[in-house]
């Protein structure tokens, strides 16, 4: 049963970093990050050509998606009760933040794009993008710190020798996969590590 859910959770994770990669990626070479939110021109150049069809579609599929990885999150409680309750509960909690935050996030950022395309990139459009995005961004915060409390907790039980895994297995985890894909700029960075550490465990487990 393990097996099932780490599976579901990588296609959970792939499909959640292809929502991310539409939210990102730009027909015509152009490129979304946070860098240019505050650039008004750039968000406009870079905007006109999004279809509109992609924030909607990272919208609804991002949240199936991200159901689907929370399984294997699931999962990953349901083998840590083996060794320590304490590991397990707080992978439990923070796995569940993830979910709640990270869903909410995956829509609020799609509506965000969504409206500032639909009403044709304009700067009262993008005002009130900038006003949304930032008075719900609790939610982009609770989601990574929900995944960071899951990594920190995965390193330190498997580290410790407590688990039934190697001690060396420690190094498949999801924050250090982002710590080494994050600065590449890489679109769906944290889903690809979340299907790396959750391949990894479907093979060690």
């Amino acid at each position: 049963m393990l097996k099932v859910l780490f599976v579901i959770a990588i296609l959970g994770h792939l499909i959640c970093g292809y929502c991310d990669c539409l939210l990102t990626y730009i027909p015509g070479g152009k490129k979304f990050s946070f860098s240019i939110m505050s650039d008004k021109e750039a968000m406009k150049d870079a905007f006109h050509h999004m279809p509109l069809q992609n924030p909607m579609r990272a919208m609804w599929l991002g949240v199936i998606a991200i159901f689907l990885f929370s399984l294997g999150y699931y999962g990953i409680y349901v083998w840590m009760m083996q060794y320590s309750e304490l590991y397990a509960r707080i992978i439990l909690i923070a796995s569940i933040m993830v979910f709640v935050f990270g869903g909410a996030h995956h829509v609020i950022c799609g509506a965000a794009e969504w409206m500032f395309i639909r009403f044709h990139c304009t700067d009262e459009s993008l005002q009130a993008v900038m006003e949304f995005f930032k008075g719900t961004i609790i939610t982009m915060i609770g989601c990574y710190i929900g995944q960071l409390i899951v990594g920190v907790a995965l390193f330190l039980a498997i580290a410790s020798g407590i688990t039934s895994l190697p001690q060396w297995a420690c190094i498949f985890n999801i924050v250090l996969f982002d710590l080494i894909l994050i600065p590449l700029h890489i679109g769906g960075a944290g889903n690809w590590s979340g299907a790396a550490m959750f391949l990894a465990f479907l093979v060690l487990i």
